[in-house]
């Protein structure tokens, strides 16, 4: 069986923002691919997924993170984001890419499962992937990307762009 990636959605930052939101996504896919090519403004730090503006303690996070001179993983439960990446420092002026794919997004009998991988061009050398698990059966109809902490003040950069396809099998 061959699949189909079919854009739905691009935005472009005009100016910085500390979070970008796709919202009225269709259930008319298998799954949903998030490609992200962005800087931010401040420190060190991560890039959140929030699904149907749930900021409850409902998801759970796997990650593993290297940034060329030290390696570390971690697991957190009950937080009330999906991780996506960790992200470079301020004094980066290229983007890094991160690319999170969501599984199985419309079910609406199982949990919600995606995996995210990025990396940056910042002096650290920052990867890391990222495993999570929404405990919500409802169907994603609105994705929040959200930059720095929940409820931090950091920004991704004017000119950040994110993408967001749907797969459809044939």
């Amino acid at each position: 069986m061959t699949s189909t990636y079919e854009k739905i959605a691009t935005t472009t930052l005009g100016s910085d923002a500390s979070t970008v939101t796709f919202t009225s996504i269709s259930g008319s896919y298998t799954d949903l691919v998030l490609v992200a090519k962005a800087s931010q403004d401040g420190a060190v730090g991560s890039i959140s997924l929030i699904f149907n503006s749930d900021t409850a303690s409902n998801y759970s996070i796997t990650r593993l993170f290297a940034d060329g001179s030290t390696a570390s993983s971690g697991r957190a439960s009950n937080e009330g984001a999906g991780g996506v990446v960790i992200i470079g420092n301020s004094a980066v002026t290229s983007a890094g890419t991160y690319i999170t794919n969501i599984m199985n997004y419309s079910n609406s009998t199982t949990y919600k499962t995606c995996i995210s991988r990025g990396s940056d061009a910042s002096s650290g050398g920052y990867v890391s992937a990222y495993a999570t698990l929404w405990r919500s059966t409802s169907a994603i109809t609105r994705i929040d990307i959200k930059f720095g902490a929940v409820g931090g003040t950091t920004n991704a950069r004017s000119g950040s762009t994110f993408t967001l396809y749907g797969i459809k099998a044939e």
